[in-house]
């Protein structure tokens, strides 16, 4: 999406960006929107669309696109759910994630447990590895999507707290690289990696504090998995090239020689 537009940009003012610009750009997001679709594959699916709208609205695209955007995502929605699209289970799980208390064996005890595992932590936690929820089995798949709760019972409310201000700096860098930078490709591709880190971060803790459904995405950098930590690698390695092309252009290097001239 950032490559289509700043290819059509090129010449241009960065908020000319027009009704052909951002249709390719949803073109080119519904390759793989239709292939996760077809899993059906939710989690992934909510990532993907945080980040299509976040690189959007990075483009200087119209804010009807954006309101027409987010009224479409609402309408698929609703559809997707009274059209019978989506699987039992993840029904289940919606309903369970607006009343927990529907299904507490069933569809509701991922979470139930995962707030129980977070409350028994307390603020300093109950230290690593003597976790009792977590360390018992109570909580499923606490490696992969669950893992928030293992930090916050084991390592308490500091060390939850320390885990997301890490995060915080990863999406904070992400968003001052993406401001500084004068190319149209490194500035959107940089609020995409931005949308993305931030949401899926943000989608995985708050199923564990109960504050968003329960879906199958992995926290960036803290669940195991090789494909989630390679994609998330190769995110940062895009983020540090267009960090280093924009200390390397023109413009940077002539600004220290501009500071000095009015110091002296």
């Amino acid at each position: 999406m950032a490559l289509v537009v700043a290819e059509r940009s090129e010449g241009r003012w960065r908020d000319r960006v027009g009704t052909t610009d951002v249709l390719l750009m949803l073109v080119v997001a519904g390759v793989p929107a239709t292939l996760i679709l077809a899993q059906p594959d939710l989690g992934t699916m909510l990532v993907l669309t945080a980040t299509v709208f976040g690189v959007i609205a990075a483009s200087g695209a119209d804010r009807r696109w954006l309101g027409g955007l987010a009224a479409g995502g609402v309408a698929v929605a609703v559809l997707a759910v009274v059209s019978g699209f989506l699987k039992e289970y993840q029904v289940d799980r919606f309903l369970a994630f607006t009343n927990p208390d529907l299904d507490p064996k069933g569809a509701g005890y991922n979470v139930e447990q995962a707030r129980i595992a977070v409350g028994n932590g307390g603020t300093f936690g109950q230290h690593l590895f003597h976790g009792s929820q977590t360390q018992s089995g109570f909580v499923p798949e606490q490696h992969t999507d669950f893992v928030f709760t293992v930090a916050g019972e084991e390592l308490g409310l500091v060390g939850a707290a320390v885990i997301v201000a890490l995060l915080g700096v990863i999406l904070w860098r992400a968003l001052v690289i993406a401001t500084r930078t004068d190319d149209v490709f490194g500035r959107m591709a940089a609020a995409g990696i931005a949308c993305w880190f931030g949401f899926q971060a943000f989608q995985n803790i708050g199923m564990c504090l109960g504050i968003m459904p329960v879906t199958g995405v992995p926290l960036p950098f803290v669940s195991y998995g090789g494909s989630s930590m390679f994609a998330g690698m190769l995110a940062v390695g895009l983020l540090q090239n267009i960090h280093l092309r924009t200390l390397s252009s023109p413009a940077s290097r002539l600004a220290p020689q501009k500071r000095v001239l009015v110091r002296a």
